[in-house]
C-alpha cells in the first residue's frame, strides 16, 4: 500500500564520482576556450556602466551553506531589491505575478544595456564555472539561492538543499523567466527525488538548444 510520499532514489555509488569528473572536465575546458571571451564581456561591462565587472553575492548551496557566487554584473551600482523580494513573496503566496508571460520584473530599470544581453544570452553567468570547479557549485542542480528567498521557501521544499545547486538545472530547460517561483521549486523537487547521472547528462544536452534560443531568458 502507497504511503502517498514520493521516495527520493538512491543513486548507484559511482553516480556522484562521475557527476564531479564531468563537472571537472567541462569546467576547465571552458574556462580554457572562453578565456578570450570572458576578457571581453568584463571589458563591455566596465564600459557600459561604472563599477566592477563582477558581481559577487551570496548565495546558498548544499545543506543550507552559504558560498560566495560570481556573475558577470548586469545591473546598476546600488540598486534597491526591495521589488524583487515583494515578487517573490507574493508569487510564494500564490498570486499571479506574470507580466507579457514573463515572472521576471517588467523593464527593471536597474539593469544595463550590456546586462540586458548578457542575460538574454545567459553569458552573465560564465563567472559560475569558478563555483564549479570550487565544489561549490555543479554542472547541473536547482539555482542557487539567496539567503532570504531561502527563509521564505515552505519548508516542504527543503528537499532541494540536498544536492549542489547549478549552473543549470531542470528549470533551465523548462522555461525560466516563463515560470513562478512555486512552479521553479516543484521542479527542483522533482529533479532531487529523480537525479542520477543520465538525468544530468539530458539535462545538460537541453540547455544547449534553450540557451541558442533564449528560452525563458531575461
Amino acid at each position: 500500500m502507497s504511503s502517498g510520499v514520493e521516495q527520493t532514489r538512491l543513486p548507484a555509488r559511482w553516480e556522484p564520482i562521475a557527476r564531479r569528473a564531468v563537472d571537472l572536465t567541462v569546467v576547465v575546458t571552458a574556462l580554457l576556450v572562453l578565456a578570450i571571451p570572458m576578457l571581453l564581456i568584463a571589458m563591455a561591462v566596465r564600459w557600459n556602466s561604472p563599477g566592477p565587472a563582477f558581481y559577487r553575492q551570496q548565495r546558498i548551496g548544499r545543506g543550507g551553506r552559504p558560498f560566495t557566487m560570481y556573475k558577470f554584473r548586469t545591473m546598476r551600482v546600488g540598486g534597491s531589491d526591495a521589488k524583487h523580494r515583494e515578487l517573490i513573496a507574493r508569487e510564494l503566496r500564490g498570486e499571479d505575478t506574470s507580466v507579457n508571460g514573463s515572472w521576471k520584473i517588467d523593464c527593471d530599470p536597474r539593469v544595463t544595456r550590456v546586462g540586458s544581453f548578457l542575460r538574454r544570452t545567459s553569458l552573465d553567468e560564465l563567472p559560475q564555472l569558478i563555483n564549479v570547479l570550487r565544489g561549490q557549485m555543479s554542472l547541473v542542480g536547482p539555482r542557487p539561492c539567496l539567503d532570504w528567498e531561502a527563509e521564505m521557501f515552505p519548508a516542504r521544499f527543503a528537499e532541494r538543499f540536498d544536492v549542489p545547486p547549478g549552473l543549470t538545472g531542470l528549470w533551465q530547460v523548462s522555461g525560466r523567466s516563463t515560470m513562478g517561483t512555486l512552479e521553479m521549486l516543484e521542479l527542483d523537487l522533482a529533479y532531487v527525488r529523480g537525479w542520477s547521472f543520465w538525468s544530468d547528462l539530458g539535462i545538460l544536452l537541453r540547455t544547449v538548444p534553450a540557451v541558442l534560443k533564449g528560452h525563458g531568458a531575461r
